[in-house]
């Protein structure tokens, strides 16, 4: 337990910002699986937009500082793969 009054306050200040990253987390997962419902669906113009949102999702979580910029440019770049595949094939 923080005994100090700035340990006290890093302590409050976690817990909200743990929330706030798991919301933001939760949701861009919810794009993501978009995104990998239209793939499956075989529909490339709904997996087009549907990537250009998730695009925007984990970009903005990677400034936020919730995502690993890496970790974002990783699935976003599969993504982009499997959506490109999916616009060849039609």
């Amino acid at each position: 337990m923080a005994t100090h009054k700035s340990a006290e306050k890093r302590a409050r200040q976690d817990v909200r910002r743990n929330q706030i990253n798991r919301a933001r987390r939760s949701s861009i997962q919810g794009f993501i699986k978009a995104v990998e419902h239209a793939i499956a669906g075989k529909d490339a113009a709904i997996a087009a937009r549907a990537l250009r949102e998730a695009e925007s999702a984990l970009a903005h979580g990677a400034s936020r500082g919730t995502l690993h910029w890496k970790a974002v440019a990783r699935k976003t770049s599969r993504l982009a793969k499997r959506v490109k595949v999916l616009k060849k094939a039609k």
